[in-house]
């Protein structure tokens, strides 16, 4: 069956673009995708992924106009992870040359979040690896939350600190932590395979813990890993019926040294349909560009966001991204403004950005990059920068945990 008869209403050929169109406007009326119809949207030829993106796009105006949230990663605690995670830089046995601390102190991880905030944030996400935290991790990052909150009120707080325990919830709400973030990652289907030492329920029900306690639940997934198509749509349905607030989609980045090296299964007309997938069957919900999505959307960057109302600015927690001031232009060259900021021309924040000179964190010996960047791994040396000229994951060199500023 072609995509024209799964999805649409008009059964001629070369009539996609009303099939699309029509589906969206059964899913702006209350229709639910079925997992045909979301097969079929990832079955779409690249010569109407577009025709798919203005679609789908229609429900991301109906319910986000044409603003972009801007969302700021602080790692507060970087490797040391006990967990065996195949995509992860972090992970156990991981070889990958990242930077490795333990927790940033209060006053930097606050300094940290607040470079971001200038930058036109209006979500710090606070970020540590590990299984789960301790009930003196969750005090710890409760005070950095308060004394962010105290600073920035206006600013909502996310946290991802693991698989919690019983009351941590409570604790973090009671800090004034607006939102948890934890992935499913992946299908149930597929998860022994990415994991073996948690399971794939143990993260339902973090997120089933954060929401009842009273946290907007953010849970996201991680795409080119070899999974089937059956399994993205699995995986996006399963987020569906989490009835997550926002869903970030992360885009493998393949790190020398984790057991996914080497793994290159998306192109960007592929991911520009995943994304399209996750908005019709969400069409309400936050939906974020994340990890990955400069080395694999490459120059349709600006194009996902006709489906996209979220992006995280700069860096992430152990890779480079796109320089912030380009985010910030590439929000303003597509037509869109910054939410919290819609008086502003991205562009002019970007511009703020370029004359701006904050106060550098406290100094933590940075190792070398071990990437041919050199030892201060600048954006400007040689093979670095997203992409690295090669399409290689860039290591992180720069903000929370090193005395170089941050890409924000």
């Amino acid at each position: 069956m072609t995509v024209t008869q799964t999805i649409g209403n008009s059964h001629q050929p070369g009539n996609e673009a009303a099939g699309f169109a029509g589906l969206a406007a059964r899913v702006a009326a209350g229709h639910r995708i079925t997992a045909a119809e979301a097969l079929a949207i990832l079955d779409t030829p690249d010569a109407q992924t577009l025709e798919l993106v203005a679609a789908a796009g229609t429900l991301r105006r109906a319910h986000f106009a044409n603003t972009v949230k801007v969302n700021y990663l602080v790692n507060l605690k970087s490797g040391l992870c006990p967990e065996d995670c195949t995509y992860c830089s972090q992970r156990l046995g991981s070889k990958a040359e990242i930077l490795k601390y333990t927790w940033l102190k209060p006053d930097e991880a606050v300094h940290q979040a607040g470079l971001g905030i200038a930058g036109g944030a209006s979500r710090v996400c606070m970020v540590a690896s590990g299984k789960g935290p301790s009930n003196r991790d969750v005090d710890r990052v409760a005070t950095m939350i308060e004394q962010i909150k105290e600073e920035h009120p206006q600013v909502e707080v996310c946290a991802c600190l693991g698989i919690l325990k019983e009351g941590q919830a409570q604790r973090l709400r009671q800090a004034g932590t607006d939102a948890y973030n934890h992935n499913l990652n992946t299908a149930e289907s597929l998860y022994p395979e990415i994991c073996s030492t948690h399971t794939y329920q143990e993260r339902v029900d973090t997120v089933g813990a954060a929401k009842d306690a009273g946290l907007s639940p953010c849970s996201g997934l991680i795409v080119g890993m070899g999974e089937s198509p059956e399994q993205v749509v699995e995986a996006v349905f399963a987020l569906r019926e989490l009835d997550a607030d926002s869903i970030p989609v992360n885009f493998l980045m393949p790190f020398d040294g984790t057991p996914l090296a080497g793994t290159w299964h998306l192109t960007p007309m592929a991911c520009l349909r995943i994304l399209a997938l996750v908005r019709m069957a969400c069409p309400a919900t936050e939906l974020r560009m994340a990890g990955g999505r400069e080395m694999h959307l490459r120059s349709l960057q600006s194009t996902a966001l006709a489906v996209a109302n979220s992006l995280f600015l700069g860096d992430y927690l152990t890779s480079e991204g796109q320089d912030a001031r380009r985010d910030l232009e590439m929000i303003s060259d597509a037509g869109y403004v910054v939410l919290g900021q819609e008086d502003i021309d991205p562009a002019e924040l970007a511009a703020r950005l370029r004359h701006r000179s904050d106060a550098a964190p406290a100094p933590v010996e940075a190792p070398a990059c071990g990437t041919g960047c050199g030892s201060g791994c600048g954006s400007a040396a040689q093979g670095c920068g997203p992409m690295g000229g090669s399409g290689e994951p860039v290591l992180r060199r720069r903000g929370a945990g090193t005395p170089e500023s941050p890409n924000a």
